[in-house]
This record gives C-alpha cells, structure tokens and sequence, in this order.
C-alpha cells in the first residue's frame, strides 16, 4: 500500500484522509450515521483547508461514489475523476442485477458485525490472490481494525447499501477513468462497463485479476493508467 501511494506521489500532490466517522477522524455516534452528502462535503472542507482549489478524485469501492457525487456537485472544484472497482447501487434491481440481492446484504451486515477486523473471517473476495498469505491476512485484518470498530462498521455497511448514483452518473461533465479487476468477485467488471457508458467521454480500462483491494496484483497497470 506503502509502494502504491509513494507512486501516486511521483507524478501528483496526493491528498489523503479519513472519512468521517472512520481511522483518524472524530466517532461519530453509531444513529447518526454519515450521508453521502456530508461525505462529499468534507471532500470540499478538506481541499479548502489545504489550499487546494481544483482535484481529481480517485474513488475505490464506496468512495467512489462519494467522488461521483462531488464531481457532479462541483465541476468547476474537479479536474478529473478516477474510479476504481466502484459500483452504482448496492442493492439489485431488475435494470441493475450485478448488486447483492437484499437477503445477501442484509446477512453481510450481520456478519460485519460479528467478524470485522478478524484475519480468520475476512471475506475472501478482498483480495483472493493473497488469502493463504498469513502475515498478509493479519495486515489485513489490522488495516481495517485501525479504520472502524465491527459496531460501526455494520451501521456504515448498512449506510453504502442505500447509495444509489444511477441518476447521477450522466451529469458528470469531467473527464473520468474508470478501472476495473476482469474478475473482481465484489464489483462485476459488467457493472463497470455498464458505469463507464453512463457517464459521457469516460475511458473503461479492464485489469486482469480477482482482487478487490489496491494493493494487489494489477496494482502497476492501475497506477499507469492513473498517471497516462
């Protein structure tokens, strides 16, 4: 991860932190979960505390939808938009049949909030590659640890299930990469093909792997296309 973000580095004024409620940033109490549009404006405050006035967001997973929402909200603060392995909705419908189905989320936030954080319970979609790595699987699990206890972590699980950008991804005016793992077991690599014709003049790169996390194999194709 080191490696990952010493390259993005290279080529960019990198601008990282904690969303709220999670890592480094202030708890918040577990029935007043964050929204997406607090989410998306902490982005905002962030930059304006920085002094950075114009960025291009780089969105994995969830966040990518956080960074979908600010580049449609602000255009004129958003240079460009990268999302990777990112979805649109988390919950299947007829027009959108790659998310989980409702019984299969609902039994996932159960299971987050049992087992989160634990190298011997971590979902294996993570990062299949990597998963008979024990020393990788305890970085892992203490990675996560470190980002949110297993009480907030099923309430914020529960709040990226009502994400829903489908509306919003035609509004996005910027110029957006979007990456995805061939086989990547948690966003189908059809849902980002689906994505990338949504959204107007997007580029769609597929990476061939199965795993979901940054830090994998794939990892240098990523970064290349994020800095071409």
């Amino acid at each position: 991860m080191a490696r990952f973000l010493r390259r993005l580095v290279s080529f960019s004024r990198l601008i990282l932190f904690d969303k709220r409620g999670t890592g480094m940033s202030d708890p918040v109490p577990l029935d007043k979960m964050p929204t997406l549009e607090e989410r998306m404006d902490d982005v905002r405050a962030v930059m304006d505390a920085v002094g950075s006035e114009r960025a291009t967001l780089f969105g994995h997973s969830e966040g990518g939808n956080m960074s979908i929402h600010f580049a449609a909200t602000y255009p004129k603060r958003t240079e460009g938009l990268i999302l990777t392995g990112c979805y649109a909705k988390r919950v299947q419908s007829e027009d959108y049949p790659w998310a989980p189905a409702p019984g299969d989320r609902a039994a996932e936030i159960e299971e987050v909030e049992r087992t989160f954080g634990d190298p011997d319970a971590l979902p294996s979609w993570i990062a299949p590659s990597r998963m008979a790595d024990e020393a990788f699987r305890n970085w892992l699990a203490k990675y996560l640890r470190l980002g949110s206890s297993p009480k907030a972590a099923a309430p914020l699980l529960a709040m990226n299930t009502e994400i829903d950008t489908t509306d919003v991804l035609p509004t996005i005016q910027v110029p957006t990469l979007c990456l995805y793992k061939t086989d990547d077991a948690d966003v189908n690599v059809e849902e980002g093909r689906w994505i990338a014709t949504q959204i107007p003049n997007s580029k769609l790169v597929e990476i061939p792997g199965a795993d979901h996390l940054l830090n994998a194999p794939g990892a240098e194709l990523i970064l290349s296309e994020i800095e071409e």
